[in-house]
């Protein structure tokens, strides 16, 4: 195809990648279209690539290569990932994409003999992309470390001189990429612009606990993709300028509804020492006491309630429960008893993590109610089944001033009329810090491991 072709064929296909993004998008705003929406994105990429490889005049080889390669590592670990790991995945796959922006710029920077008689907007966006991009690659790696367990899930940082740091490493990268930015300096110089903002990005998010991780990935996700619109701007790719946008303005509306949702602010966030303790019961002196009942006893209650609410937590996920969960809803379904499911903005390891392990289940769509929906409703409830669920459900977040988590918004579970909670043990969530709920006169607690909990409580279903 001549030059003449490409000049009208190229925009024309990028504006139809263009409108498929926005429309697949616009699907993500609710489990019914959250699938369709995907695979329609996902034809607009590709309809992108398409159109930004018809320009490409040379270098195919490598180009061939990188999709091979690219393509065996990446589709066989989305297949074969495991929905409790599906957090790690995104963070990995998203730190792989900032590092992708860094070494473009890394190779803008050699291509043009150091920005040597480049234009200004290519050199300040090529240099926002190479910090941005390395702060988003290993801030990723080191939230995958933490959600894979290889690392604490505990804040680890310099106390105090934690934000001294942090500032000293940025304004350093800073210096660097001006340096390098000037026009022909040594290599040397884009690459301590690279090492610096990787030192950052470990130092930001080493940090933070675990229990802000949803946010973090979330934030690191908004991060790549600026940089990705750095580097469209600084390459003249209109595709990468606009699925760059879109995706760091989504990110970015995102982290602050779930820092919203948690009552905190995206600067005490990333400032961290917060959550991933691990502690067990509260260590304040006063003596609690738990009340345990059996599989038989819940199946018994949920039996003659009119309404039942499961709140889903992490550890569902890590016991693939939701299968199970689904069946013992179509037993009390049967029975006449009306089922919904509770779902908190940050319930999980990242966004929608609650959502999509249930989908993944079949769980019909509109029995998934949002907190705001869901909370009136549970004082008129009968039984409420949390299943590894912990901060998310914390009376503490609203009648103790005193707790870290004091102001966020939590599902109303303790104004149930009755709570079952399935948890392993009595050890705290991602936040590091004692539920009350627990205690509470209402509260029974069912322990053991989630998915044979609810397996044993159906089969006492099916014999009543």
């Amino acid at each position: 195809m001549d030059t003449g072709a490409l000049d009208v064929v190229v925009p024309i296909l990028y504006i139809i990648a263009f409108a498929l993004f926005i429309y697949g998008l616009m699907g993500l705003t609710g489990p019914k279209t959250a699938v369709r929406g995907n695979k329609i994105a996902a034809v607009g990429m590709l309809i992108a690539v398409v159109a930004t490889l018809l320009r490409v005049q040379h270098n195919w080889i490598l180009i061939v290569i990188g999709l091979v390669v690219g393509a065996a590592l990446g589709v066989p670990s989305a297949r074969q990932v495991k929905m409790t790991a599906m957090p790690q995945m995104v963070a990995l796959f998203n730190g792989v994409g900032g590092g992708a922006v860094a070494l473009i710029a890394w190779s803008e920077f050699r291509t043009s003999g150091g920005f040597l008689d480049t234009a200004t907007y290519v050199v300040v966006a090529s240099l926002f992309a190479a910090i941005v991009g390395s702060v988003s690659f290993w801030g990723s790696l080191i939230a995958f470390g933490k959600l894979q367990e290889i690392l604490p899930g505990r804040p680890m940082g310099l106390g105090r001189a934690q934000q001294a740091v942090n500032a000293l490493l940025l304004l350093a990268a800073v210096a660097c990429a001006v340096v390098a930015g000037s026009g022909g300096a040594s290599q040397l110089w884009i690459i301590l612009v690279l090492l610096l903002a990787a030192a950052l990005g470990v130092m930001v998010v080493l940090p933070i606990g675990g229990a802000d991780m949803p946010v973090v990935i979330s934030l690191l996700n908004a991060l790549t993709g600026l940089s990705a619109a750095a580097a469209g701007l600084a390459l003249d790719n209109t595709a990468m300028i606009v699925a760059g946008m879109i995706v760091g303005a989504s990110g970015s509306i995102l982290t602050n509804q779930m820092a919203v949702a948690m009552n905190r602010t995206i600067p005490a966030i990333v400032a961290g020492g917060f959550g991933g303790t691990g502690v067990a019961a509260s260590d304040d002196g006063v003596e609690r006491t738990v009340r345990s009942t059996s599989a038989s006893d819940a199946a018994i209650q949920m039996a003659y309630a009119s309404q039942v609410i499961v709140v889903p937590g992490y550890g569902m996920a890590v016991a693939q429960a939701q299968h199970a969960v689904k069946d013992m809803a179509k037993l009390l379904e049967a029975k006449g008893v009306e089922v919904k499911y509770a779902i908190h903005p940050v319930a999980g390891r990242m966004p929608g993590h609650m959502n999509v392990l249930l989908a993944e289940a079949d769980v019909a769509y509109d029995a998934l109610k949002e907190m705001d929906e869901i909370n009136d409703e549970f004082a008129r409830t009968d039984v409420t089944l949390v299943i590894g669920a912990n901060d998310v459900t914390n009376p503490a977040a609203r009648n103790d001033p005193s707790s870290p988590i004091h102001g966020m918004p939590i599902l109303n579970v303790d104004e149930s009329r009755n709570v079952i909670v399935l948890k392993r043990s009595m050890n705290s969530g991602f936040a590091g810090i004692d539920n009350p709920l627990f205690y509470a006169e209402r509260t029974s607690m069912l322990f053991g491991d989630a998915k044979q909990s609810v397996m044993e409580v159906t089969e006492e279903l099916k014999s009543l």
